[in-house]
């Protein structure tokens, strides 16, 4: 049964794929900010592990960053799936994508040990299910509109944040219509206009582009 406080929260949607560098300085660097000052208790996060994926005729799928992206995709849909807490399996994700801005992804597998986690996810993925999971992503991300321009792609309750995405606490906050103000939305800048110009010639967040 979801907490009636709840109803009021932000959805946080994020569109990443897990060999982006960029991701995972926003994941690493950024977004583990949710879990500051009571953030996360005002918002419903959704990670969506599909970014820049290409789907084939056949049904197989074609990874911006190679097959092993396509492989850590996947782990991270069955995470997510077998794992629902937000808690749970943003544990796991952010010990992956701190070992990608580490240059050690190899080890990724040691990241359930070190979050507490069971491998089920493994077993997941092996058996194809996280392929379909993954399917349920791409259809997802392919509906986006206006569909993503890259990726780590940012939504807050539906609304893109395009290149601002590093500044999703001030949009959150701004979202919030519910009496439960956490600390960190006390302490929060104020958010640039949404109307603010996003088509700049160079972003000042790098990002992993669609193609």
């Amino acid at each position: 049964m979801s907490h009636p406080c709840q109803a009021q929260n932000v959805t946080l949607s994020l569109y990443y794929e897990t060999l982006c560098p960029y991701c995972a300085d926003f994941i690493v660097n950024h977004l583990v900010k949710l879990f500051d000052e009571g953030l996360i208790s005002i918002v419903n996060l959704r990670l969506v592990p599909w970014g820049n994926a290409v789907m084939q005729p056949d049904g197989s799928f074609v990874c911006q960053h190679g097959e092993y992206e396509c492989l850590l995709n996947s782990i991270d849909a069955c995470t997510i799936t077998i794992y629902p807490d937000v808690d749970r399996h943003f544990r796991f994700i952010l010990c992956v994508e701190r070992l990608v801005l580490e240059n050690n992804i190899n080890e990724w597998v040691h990241c359930f040990d070190r979050t507490g986690l069971g491998t089920v996810p493994i077993d997941c993925y092996k058996s194809g299910y996280g392929n379909l999971l993954e399917k349920q992503y791409a259809a997802e991300t392919f509906q986006l509109n206006p569909s993503h321009q890259f990726v780590p792609w940012v939504l807050v309750n539906g609304q893109p944040l395009r290149e601002d995405f590093k500044n999703f606490v001030s949009y959150v906050c701004k979202a919030y219509q519910g009496k439960q103000v956490p600390q960190a939305c006390q302490s929060s800048l104020p958010v640039p206009l949404m109307n603010h110009s996003f088509k700049k010639a160079n972003l000042s967040n790098p990002v992993c582009y669609a193609k």
